[in-house]
C-alpha cells in the first residue's frame, strides 16, 4: 500500500497519540499543569495555522521566485507535521479541558516575510518550552515537552541558519521566557478566540515597538509603549534577555535606550520599573523580539 503524505500525517498522528495515551496514561493533572498546557496547545494552535495558511498560499513557484528554493518549502511542509503533531498530542492529554484554534492574523505578504516570522516563532516557542519546563508537577508530561522543546530547537536553527541565513544559535544557552513574556510576543496575531475558551492564566501587558529590530550591538535605538503605569517610582530600564543573562540599559525619557555592546543574536527586550530581576511586578510593558548580526551571519 502506498501511504499518501496526508495519511502518513495522520498515521504518526494517531501513532504518537497512542503513545502518550500509554506511555503517560492520560495523568490526571494539576490545575497549574492544565494551565501551562492550556498555553502550550494555544502557542501549537497558532504555528499550525501560520503554517497551514502559507503553505496553501505559496507554491514551491512563488518560493523560487523569492530566492528560496523548492526544498525550503519542502521543510516547512515537515515543520508544519510536527507542529501539527505537538497539536495532537496536547489535545489527547488534556482531553476536555484542550482550547480550540482562535482565528489569527499574521503579518506576512510574501515568502520571504512569511520565513522572517517563521523565525520570530520557533525562536519564541523554544523559549516558552525551557520557561515552562520547571513548572510542570507531572514529570511525564514534563518528558514529552522537553521532546516537543528538541524539535522547536532544530526547528529554530535551521530557519535562522538555512533560510534566514544567520548563526543557528546564539552563544551556550537558549533564553527561557515565562508564559506572560511568550504570550506577549505571541497574542498581538491572535483577533479572536472562541467564548468555549477557558481564559488562559496569563498576564497582559502594553506592546512594546521598537524603532528597529535588528540594531547592532551598543547602538541607539527608541522603544515605545503605552506607558499607563503611575506607580513606578524608580529609573526605567530595558532589560535586555540573552540566554541566562539579563543586561539592563537606561530608558531616557524620549524613548532612547542603549543596545548592550555583547548581545549577539536573538534576544528580548522589555521595559521593567527598577533594577530588579524582571518580573510581573516590575514588568512595564510586553517583549519584543531583537535580531542582533552577529559574526556569522
Amino acid at each position: 500500500m502506498v501511504l499518501t503524505p496526508h495519511f502518513r500525517l495522520f498515521f504518526s498522528a494517531v501513532c504518537a497519540a497512542a503513545f502518550i495515551a500509554s506511555a503517560v496514561g492520560v495523568p490526571t493533572l494539576s490545575q497549574s499543569d492544565i494551565s501551562l498546557l492550556q498555553f502550550a496547545l494555544t502557542l501549537e494552535h497558532l504555528e499550525n495555522a501560520f503554517y497551514t495558511g502559507a503553505l496553501q498560499k505559496y507554491s514551491d513557484n512563488d518560493f523560487e521566485a523569492a530566492g528560496l528554493s523548492s526544498e525550503i518549502r519542502g521543510r516547512y511542509e515537515q515543520i508544519l507535521e510536527h507542529e501539527r503533531e505537538h497539536e495532537n498530542i496536547l489535545e489527547v492529554v488534556l482531553g476536555v479541558d484542550a482550547v480550540a484554534r482562535c482565528e489569527y492574523d499574521f503579518p506576512y505578504n510574501s515568502p520571504l516575510s512569511f520565513a522572517a516570522l517563521s523565525g520570530i516563532f520557533e525562536s519564541v516557542g523554544t523559549s516558552a518550552y525551557i520557561g515552562a519546563s520547571g513548572l510542570l508537577s507531572d514529570k511525564d508530561v514534563l518528558t514529552y515537552g522537553a521532546a516537543i522543546l528538541g524539535v522547536e530547537a532544530r526547528q529554530a536553527s535551521w530557519v535562522n541558519a538555512a533560510v534566514l541565513g544567520r548563526a543557528p544559535w546564539n552563544e551556550g544557552f537558549d533564553t527561557p521566557l515565562s508564559i506572560d513574556a511568550a504570550y506577549s510576543l505571541t497574542s498581538t496575531f491572535i483577533s479572536n478566540c472562541p467564548s468555549s475558551n477557558p481564559p488562559l492564566q496569563v498576564q497582559a501587558f502594553p506592546p512594546l515597538t521598537l524603532s528597529d529590530a535588528s540594531p547592532s550591538p551598543g547602538s541607539s535605538i527608541t522603544v515605545s509603549y503605552n506607558d499607563s503605569n503611575e506607580s513606578c517610582g524608580l529609573a526605567r530600564y530595558t532589560a535586555w534577555f540573552d540566554g541566562l543573562q539579563v543586561e539592563h540599559s537606561v530608558l531616557q525619557e524620549d524613548g532612547q535606550t542603549t543596545v548592550p555592546p555583547d548581545l549577539l543574536g536573538t534576544a528580548y527586550v522589555v521595559v521593567v520599573c527598577g533594577l530588579d530581576t524582571p518580573s510581573d511586578k516590575n514588568m512595564l510593558s510586553g517583549f519584543a523580539v531583537v535580531q542582533i548580526p552577529s559574526d556569522m551571519d
